[in-house]
This record gives structure tokens, C-alpha cells and sequence, in this order.
């Protein structure tokens, strides 16, 4: 199979590859259940999709052949562009007049992912350092195997034969420094010697990507036992952080040894001229590029059945994390578990009694594919998704940090300015676009339903424009990214997001009914004045791809981006939902804490946005 670096290689900035210039584009994401194809041509001066299409995943028996599924995708393709792309089971390439495509692409996560083990000598830093260089991978990580952990040797032995990763990512050290703790870890993985979950006729892949020095130490306890591959250190120095090289070096290893045991993945291999990437690294990589490409603020989430996957791009840093226990269907208990019971009935715009919301969750758990048929039903898991995004961002903050364990040199001018190494990097008065996808968001049956949901579980500050995901195309244009950038972001922008309209959220508190803030539009029908108030939201209907100039004066105490009482001048931008202004506060949230006046506030809020008509209980 020829990989991007063996071929001529992609030109990112015209869209060609290996000299030719790519017309048309067929990419597919073979997930755990279904695989999903999108047929992508250039029109004019930019590229658009075209169609898509679905087809079940085959990976497992009877099929045991991920090609099945990928070509029932295809044909569908050929059925809704009418147009020949296979001839038998070979992807016509290069297109030929209207047969055939440029390029074929694709991203897995059939089999459950890339499951990793990580190791670092201190948890706090060189295990965060690895937790970030493997979640950026595209993995989810199953455990972090630390010096320091307090578990003794022998229960970090078994715990390593217990989860049976794909894949473990050694580190620890800074080059030059101490080798001891980074070669006893090599030593309790060698004792370990665990077994790989897919495919026992091969070696456990190993990355090493700590301390040099210790390369040969480590090589000696771990050469024979395992797939050893050595790479540069993950933490260099202290005041350094190195993860491309080990998120190279797991894409590689993902696909030499995890996703060729599975049933097909060779074949498939072998119909790309690009690297298959994991499903949650190339979505990643879209919202990396993008992001990097508009000089942009992002923060990306999907949340699905099991998991909640959180992106963000901020002051250039990529950081993706996985929570692992948090999703709408098979992980739903443990969403209530973990919010607490009174978290998630404070989202419920309805009288219920505990115990009948906790069989509604139950039962959600235990028939896992039904969506809901009631309104109320609706509402709660609505309510539901809040706590489980909400939970999902608080991880992705706590590990979206500054170096730790860095002296930080300062001067008298700077003390109050420079954040402390550990502190996270989120900052959400300079987040650019929030980008919503999972079932839950993509498929809300009212748009103004997904921003409302957005709002409460991220609390965004300020101006924040707000998206989803209509279709989940992010994984094949994650992928297509490494081919054409251009191709992916025009993608990514006219076709995969749904523009929902920009959000102006007022920090501070006050009280309900006080003047809050003054907002100036100058929008297409002519300029206009709103007062707001506070603990109130509203809605202002402008148009996708039209815009608004906007003067926000906030009132004294309270804050849009510019500091207490100052203005801010903004270019508001429209969407399906419209601008959506939210003066229910920041710095804390909080909402009512009487039963009746919560619910009273719903129904006012519920009034105001339009997202569940007729809805009037008391």
C-alpha cells in the first residue's frame, strides 16, 4: 500500500495529487455499526458534496469483511449520483470522463478504536503528556500507569493484563535526566507481557518516547517481548512538550497491527493511496486544520451512544479527550451516576417523581437504539445530553492545560498576566465557534433545541458563533484534509455545518428583570435598538450568510467581552436559529433553585427561543 509520504504527495493549497488535479473525491467512515460514503467534485472554483450514502458495517460474522459494507455504501453512491465508480469490486481511479473518482479515502473505527495504555514517571506531567499525544491520536486511554500512581508494582502488572490494550505509549523522563523510574516502568510491562485484544499471532506494539539515554535499557527489557518502536521524547524538557512524532508513530502502528487483524482492513488498505486514519483523530484533524486555517478559537464535540469526544483548538494548541463512560444510550447510567440525580432533573421542564425518571434512563440503557416518541421523552433526554456534555467539557479543561511542573520566569509587569503552568487553556471569552454533533444535536427536531443545549452544558462568554455537524461528515473530511486542505475546509464549511447563528451571552450576575444590557443592530431591514434583561434569552432572526454590526452595551457590572459596562463592537452572524442573545449570566450560571420558579423560567425561555411550542405546565 503506497502511503502519503512514499507517493509525490499532496498539493494542499490547489487541490492535486501526484501532479493530477483532483475533480472528484470518494471518502468512507467504516463505523462500529454503520459504514458511511460521501461522493465530494469540484464545482467551479470549490469543492461540494455531492451525495452520500450508508450501508451496515461487516466487520463481524456472518460478513467478517469490512469491504462488504464500504462497497454496499459505494453502489449506493452510484445509485443517487447515476453515475459508474466500481467496476466489480474495484474503485474505478483516476476518474475517466464521468466514470470512476481521483481519489479514494477513508477512517475506521469498526472493532471499538484504538484502546491505549499509557505510562509517565510523574501522572501530572509526563502521564499527561502521553494522555494528550495518544487522545490526540484518535485513541481512547484506558488506564495511565505513573511512578507515582500508589499502586504497587504487582497491581500495575495485573491491571496491564486485565485491560489487554491495542497499544501501549511508554514515556517518562526528560532527555539527559534520571533513567531509573522510566526503566522500572519498561520492566513492569515486560513482566506484564500482555496479550493484544485482536490478533494473537503477533507482538504487542510498544512506542517509546521518553528519555534517550534510556533507549538501550529499555530496548533490553522489551526488544524481544514486544513490537518496540522508538521515537523522540513526548517531554524533551520541562519546559517542552514534543507529541507528533508518538501520534505519527501510533497512526502507523494502528494500521499495521490493530486494523490489519481485522476482517478485510488489508484490502481496504490497499484502495487507498492515504493512510486509513481512526475516526475520532480525523475529526480532530478538521477541526485542527480549520481552525488553524481562520485563525480561529474552536471547541468541537461529539457526542454518541457510549462516548462524549471533545476537540479544541486554542492559542494553536490541539487537545481532544474522550469520556469514555459518558454517552446518550449504553453509557445513560452513567450520566445520572456521575451528574447526580438532582443535575439532570434540574434540566426537566416538568414535574416527575425520581423514580420514574431513573426507569426512563434504565430503560434507555437497556433498548439503546429508540429514540424518544413523546415530547416529555424528549425533554429528557435533552436534558440528559446537558449533564453528559457539560461532564465531558469539564475533563476536556482539566487536561487541556499548561505545562505543569514548569518554573515560570517573571517579571514585575507580567504577574498578573501570565497564567500558572497547570492552568487550562480554555478560555471561553475568546472561543470563536462551538461545533455541536452526535444524534442528539445533529438530529434535534427543532435547530433552536441543539443551540439551547450548547448554551447551557459549554456556557460560552461573549460573541460565540454556534454549529453543528448535519450529517457527520467531519471524519472523511478529516482525511481529506491530508490530501487537499482546500477540498476539506470548502467541505467543511458549505456543506458538513449548519450555521445556527451567533450568541452573545452577558457575564455577571443581577437580578431578574434589571437592565442588563443594549444592543444596536444594523441589520438588513434597517437598524434596530433591543433592551434586554436579565435572566432572560431572545431570539433576533437573521438569515445564514447575512450580517449584523452590532454595538453591545452592557450595563454596569455586567460584561460582553470589552470588561465591566464597556461596549464591544461585533459582527453578529445569522443562521437557521438566528442571533440568539442569552442574559441569564455567567461567572457563576445558575438557575432558580425553587422547584416551580425553575420550571417557570423553561417555559419563559422555552417561549422566547420557540424550541418546544405549546409547551405551558406549571
Amino acid at each position: 500500500m503506497a502511503t502519503a509520504s512514499e507517493s509525490k504527495g499532496p498539493d494542499s493549497k490547489d487541490g492535486t495529487w501526484n501532479g493530477r488535479e483532483l475533480k472528484s473525491i470518494l471518502a468512507t467512515d467504516c463505523g462500529s455499526t454503520t459504514t458511511k460514503a460521501v461522493l465530494i467534485e469540484k464545482r467551479g472554483d470549490e469543492y461540494r458534496l455531492v451525495v452520500r450514502g450508508e450501508a451496515p458495517t461487516t466487520v463481524e460474522a456472518p460478513f467478517e469483511d469490512v469491504t462488504r459494507g464500504v462497497l454496499n455504501a459505494i453502489m449506493e453512491i452510484e445509485e443517487l449520483a447515476g453515475r459508474k465508480i466500481l467496476d466489480g469490486e474495484r474503485i474505478i481511479s483516476p476518474q475517466n470522463g464521468t466514470e470512476g473518482v481521483d481519489i479514494y479515502l477513508s477512517t475506521s473505527s469498526a472493532g471499538g478504536g484504538l484502546q491505549m495504555m499509557v505510562t509517565g514517571v510523574v501522572k501530572a506531567m509526563t502521564g499527561e503528556s502521553a494522555e494528550r499525544a495518544a487522545l490526540g491520536a484518535g485513541a481512547i486511554v484506558m488506564d495511565i500507569v505513573a511512578s507515582n500512581d500508589g499502586r504497587l508494582p504487582h497491581e500495575k502488572v495485573r491491571r496491564i493484563r486485565d485491560l489487554r490494550p491495542d497499544m501501549i505509549l511508554l514515556s517518562g523522563g526528560i532527555d539527559g535526566g534520571t533513567k531509573t523510574h522510566v526503566v522500572e516502568l519498561a520492566e513492569i510491562i515486560a513482566a506484564a507481557d500482555p496479550k493484544p485484544r485482536l490478533g494473537q499471532a503477533y507482538k504487542l506494539p510498544i512506542i517509546y518516547a521518553g528519555n534517550k539515554d534510556a533507549t538501550a535499557e529499555v530496548k533490553e527489557r522489551l526488544g524481544s517481548k514486544t513490537d518496540l518502536v522508538v521515537t523522540d521524547n513526548i517531554r524533551p524538557s520541562m519546559e517542552l512538550e514534543n507529541l507528533m512524532p508518538a501520534r505519527h508513530k501510533i497512526h502507523d502502528l494502528f494500521m499495521e497491527h490493530v486494523m490489519a487483524q481485522a476482517p478485510g482492513y488489508r484490502k481496504l488498505m490497499s484502495w487507498s493511496p492515504v493512510p486509513i486514519m481512526p475516526t475520532p483523530a480525523a475529526v480532530g484533524n478538521i477541526i485542527e486544520r480549520v481552525a488553524k486555517e481562520r485563525h480561529m478559537q474552536v471547541v468541537g464535540v461529539d457526542i454518541g451512544g457510549a462516548t462524549t469526544d471533545v476537540f479544541s483548538v486554542f492559542q494553536g494548541v490541539f487537545n481532544r479527550t474522550v469520556s469514555a463512560n459518558l454517552g446518550m444510550s449504553y453509557s445513560v447510567s452513567n450520566v445520572l451516576a456521575e451528574a447526580g440525580l438532582a443535575n439532570v432533573m434540574r434540566w426537566v421542564p416538568f414535574s416527575i417523581e425520581e423514580s420514574d425518571l431513573r426507569n426512563r434512563i434504565k430503560n434507555k440503557m437497556i433498548r439503546p437504539t429508540t429514540i424518544p416518541q413523546t415530547l416529555e421523552e424528549l425533554q429528557i433526554e435533552q436534558a440528559i445530553s446537558r449533564e453528559a456534555l457539560r461532564l465531558a467539557f469539564q475533563q476536556h479543561k482539566a487536561l487541556a492545560v499548561g505545562l505543569k511542573g514548569v518554573q515560570q520566569e517573571r517579571t514585575i509587569s507580567d504577574t498578573f498576566e501570565q497564567t500558572a503552568s497547570g492552568e487550562t487553556l480554555i478560555n471561553l471569552l475568546g472561543l470563536n465557534l462551538l461545533v455541536g454533533s452526535g444524534g442528539v444535536l445533529s438530529h434535534a427536531p427543532r435547530r433552536v433545541q441543539s443551540a439551547w443545549m450548547m448554551l447551557d452544558a459549554f456556557l460560552p462568554e461573549g460573541v460565540t458563533d454556534l454549529a453543528v455537524d448535519s450529517i457527520f461528515m467531519m471524519p472523511q473530511l478529516g482525511v481529506l484534509a491530508e490530501v487537499s486542505t482546500k477540498a476539506a475546509t470548502d467541505v467543511f464549511v458549505r456543506d458538513c455545518l449548519i450555521y445556527l447563528g451567533s450568541s452573545v451571552s452577558v457575564i455577571g450576575r443581577g437580578k431578574d428583570g434589571q437592565k442588563c444590557l443594549k444592543a444596536t443592530l444594523d441589520l438588513p431591514g434597517g437598524k434596530k435598538e433591543f433592551d434586554l434583561n436579565f435572566g432572560t434569552m431572545q431570539i433576533v432572526p437573521l438569515d445564514v450568510d447575512q450580517t449584523a454590526e452590532a454595538v453591545l452595551e452592557p450595563a454596569q457590572g455586567f460584561d460582553v467581552g470589552a470588561g465591566k459596562g464597556k461596549s464591544l463592537k461585533a459582527t453578529l452572524k445569522g443562521g437557521v436559529v438566528g442571533l440568539v442573545f442569552d442574559c441569564r449570566g455567567r461567572q457563576p450560571f445558575a438557575l432558580p433553585e425553587s422547584h416551580d420558579e425553575r420550571i417557570k423560567k423553561f417555559t419563559e425561555w422555552s417561549g422566547a427561543l420557540g424550541a418546544y411550542p405549546g409547551l405551558a405546565r406549571s
